[in-house]
């Protein structure tokens, strides 16, 4: 069976690190990284200090959605994307997530819009447009990746919950002629969520499409895991140790590569 394209979602919310954390994703067995060029936008607090039962301390970090978030006009977009396309080598795909979609960026959807602009001027491999971008925008961007010969990902990051698993592979099928790969994130709120994920994917499986599908929040890794068998095209990986990372619905890169190892996918 074709093993599927890990993607590494890069955590860093500076320029420096999200190289460094690039290089280290490639080291670990990423195909490519993705650029969430929002998170550049967040201010990553120190951690607090907090004292467990047992008499030891351990440093906790507030929730991401907790941390500040400097303005839009904070960052250079284009001298930014120039210095990550001078110093990342392997490919990239270029996200500016939007709070609705579960992203930072703090600014106007019309900045928004033009930074995506800015990611396809670059040549980057991929670009991720949401399905919630609005026309004539959309059709906009459709076109210039096309034209700058950038694969797009159309994508949709349902932050409230998860359909039932038709609805999810009829949003598969309505979009993938859009772009080059269909990416449908959902929220879990039980066992019964991820597992509609998971019947999307074996409803798909065959039909020759690419797409990637996913939840966050626990079993929404089974489909990371399992994606070889269920013909998922693309994984998003970390490269996160974060104690039970599997609750976040995540996966480490070289565990996922391990995974597939030890199951012979």
């Amino acid at each position: 069976m074709p093993e599927p394209t890990i993607c590494v979602a890069l955590d860093s919310t500076n320029v420096d690190d999200m190289v460094d954390e690039a290089a280290r994703a490639s080291t670990a067995g990423a195909d490519l990284v993705e650029v969430r060029f929002d998170r550049l936008y967040l201010n990553k607090p120190e951690p607090t200090l907090v004292e467990q039962e047992d008499g030891e301390t351990r440093r906790v970090m507030p929730p991401e959605a907790e941390w500040p978030i400097s303005d839009a006009s904070s960052l250079n977009a284009q001298d930014t994307i120039q210095k990550l396309k001078d110093s990342i080598a392997v490919p990239v795909v270029f996200t500016v997530r939007p709070p609705r979609e579960g992203g930072f960026f703090p600014g106007t959807e019309e900045e928004r819009i033009e930074i995506l602009q800015q990611g396809i001027d670059s040549e980057v491999t991929w670009i991720d447009l949401e399905t919630s971008i609005e026309d004539p925008h959309l059709e906009k961007l459709l076109k210039s990746a096309k034209e700058k010969g950038c694969k797009i990902i159309h994508s949709i990051h349902d932050i409230n919950g998860t359909p039932n698993s038709e609805d999810i592979a009829a949003f598969i099928r309505e979009n993938h002629e859009k772009a080059d790969l269909v990416k449908f994130c959902s929220t879990a709120h039980s066992h019964l969520d991820a597992l509609q994920i998971v019947d999307a994917a074996i409803e798909l499986k065959g039909e020759g499409l690419e797409y990637s599908i996913m939840a966050v929040n626990s079993g929404g890794d089974w489909a990371r895991i399992h994606a070889p068998v269920l013909g998922v095209s693309m994984v998003y990986a970390t490269l996160s140790m974060e104690h039970r990372i599997s609750d976040k619905g995540l996966i480490n890169v070289r565990d996922l590569r391990d995974a597939w190892t030890l199951l012979e996918y």
